[in-house]
């Protein structure tokens, strides 16, 4: 369906699904901080590794490297840039393997092997290694990662049954 539409429609139905489903997922790490006092990745992280790329790809640890200005606001447009990449991945994906964009295993599974970038990436360039191995808690630091990204499938699952409302005018 979606990979037979002109390019525009699909970029904007990936986006949806992308960034509704990355908005599911920091609702849920914003609730777990709220409610429990459980603490998610600070984005700001990701705005400095990126920011560093000039000069450093891999860190000990990322949060004994230098500070950069607008780490914060780099991370979480990143962090938004890289849900709706997924988005189209997931388009693309359900597409190829005949797997409805509305089902929810299908949502359920790709949110769980994004889960990847952040272990065997992201992790390991910040210096807290391969699945978060290098932390004083690695299962939990696993855990928290595993749960968000459940959401984000999650995410992506309900996103796609908004799909048929939102009305776009290309």
């Amino acid at each position: 369906m979606f990979l037979n539409t002109d390019f525009n429609l699909f970029f904007w139905y990936a986006a949806v699904l992308g960034i509704g489903a990355t908005l599911f997922m920091d609702l849920y790490t914003f609730a777990l901080k709220r409610i429990f006092h459980v603490q998610s990745l600070d984005y700001a992280l990701v705005g400095r590794w990126i920011l560093h790329f000039n000069c450093q790809f891999l860190h000990s640890n990322i949060t004994q490297s230098l500070k950069k200005r607008y780490e914060g606001i780099v991370g979480w447009a990143s962090h938004y840039v890289i849900g709706a990449a997924f988005g189209a991945m997931f388009l693309f994906l359900s597409e190829y393997f005949n797997v409805g964009v509305q089902s929810f295993v299908g949502s359920a599974v790709f949110g769980l092997v994004t889960v990847t970038l952040p272990f065997f990436i992201m992790q390991p360039c910040f210096g807290f290694g391969i699945a978060a191995s290098n932390t004083p808690s690695p299962f939990t630091n696993r855990l928290k990662s595993v749960a968000a990204h459940a959401m984000y499938g999650t995410g992506i699952y309900v996103s796609a049954l908004l799909l048929p409302y939102i009305h776009i005018e290309i």
